[in-house]
């Protein structure tokens, strides 16, 4: 029952969004919000972590499994992807170049994790916040995720018209459940549907830090949350090189981060040609994560 109403507190926000269009000129606005929204959602998680007992003891747990999960996902991603553009080769118009890559914003998200740990630690118990404010900026914030994609312009057609970006999605999300399954198999303490489960945050860190937090705990949430961080790392340093030969590599590689945080370095390092493909691609995978990292950690396997 907890994994029902879980399941229909992000959709349903998510699905109203798209009903939801709001003026140009008000995009800003949702964007900024988004941002905050974000900043909060990580403090919140680095609260949680905070009151996990003995957590030094489970820093090598962390660590050494957000390493492991990282390493299948990502390596399978890549495997896969690079593979399918040697064998069905498309070009983009850019060349590969050198894009301006910046991490002050990931960097950022870290210290907002680690902000919220040092204030779980100083403030009293009675000033720590509930446990329900982290799922109430969870329904806000794919709510206006919903209202971003709905007034940005897509159309369901034209994201279903682009065949590479939805075959992408359909290679990211095999490939990726691929990795949660390997991961699963490595780790014997780990279910497989819990292996699924994480595998299926796809980039969207503020998203799969929550939901895998509530699902299996904080510790398991902080391995999902800096897992997807890693992504978002290794595809704003990595895009322009895989760019040159591996395009659907290079968008796929992003997750859910390529419809917005790294889309800049895709059009940059890619071309115009490029951008329809990762918004193609971004959209459709910023409606499988949620439902796909609900369903999975409801089952037991």
């Amino acid at each position: 029952m907890n994994s029902l109403i879980t399941l229909i507190s992000i959709l349903t926000p998510l699905f109203l969004g798209f009903f939801i269009r709001v003026p140009k000129r008000w995009l800003p606005l949702v964007d900024k919000g988004l941002g905050w929204l974000v900043y909060l959602i990580l403090l919140l998680i680095g609260v949680s972590l905070s009151q996990v007992e003995n957590l030094g003891a489970q820093m090598q747990t962390i660590i050494s499994a957000t390493v492991l999960l990282f390493v299948c996902v990502i390596g399978l991603n890549l495997l896969v992807l690079m593979w399918f553009d040697r064998r069905y080769p498309w070009q983009v118009t850019g060349n590969g170049k050198k894009a301006n890559v910046s991490i002050r914003g990931s960097l950022k998200q870290v210290g907002c994790v680690l902000l919220g740990f040092l204030a779980g630690n100083a403030l009293p118990a009675a000033w720590l916040p509930s446990e329900n404010l982290g799922t109430y900026c969870l329904m806000l914030l794919v709510l206006l995720v919903g209202v971003q994609l709905r007034s940005s312009g897509i159309t369901l057609r034209q994201v279903l018209i682009n065949k590479r970006g939805v075959q992408t999605c359909v290679l990211i999300t095999l490939s990726s459940l691929a990795g949660g399954l390997l991961f699963a198999a490595l780790m014997p303490q780990v279910s497989w549907s819990k292996g699924l489960a994480l595998a299926s945050g796809f980039g969207w860190y503020s998203l799969s830090g929550i939901v895998m937090t509530e699902a299996y705990g904080p510790v398991w949430g902080s391995i999902a949350l800096l897992n997807d961080l890693a992504r978002e790392f290794f595809a704003l340093v990595f895009i322009p090189l895989l760019m040159r030969g591996h395009p659907s590599a290079a968008v796929g590689v992003g997750g859910a981060t390529s419809l917005d945080f790294t889309l800049p370095v895709i059009q940059s390092s890619g071309g115009l040609a490029a951008v329809p493909l990762a918004i193609s691609f971004g959209f459709v995978i910023n409606v499988l994560a949620p439902v796909l990292m609900v369903v999975f950690s409801a089952m037991h396997f």
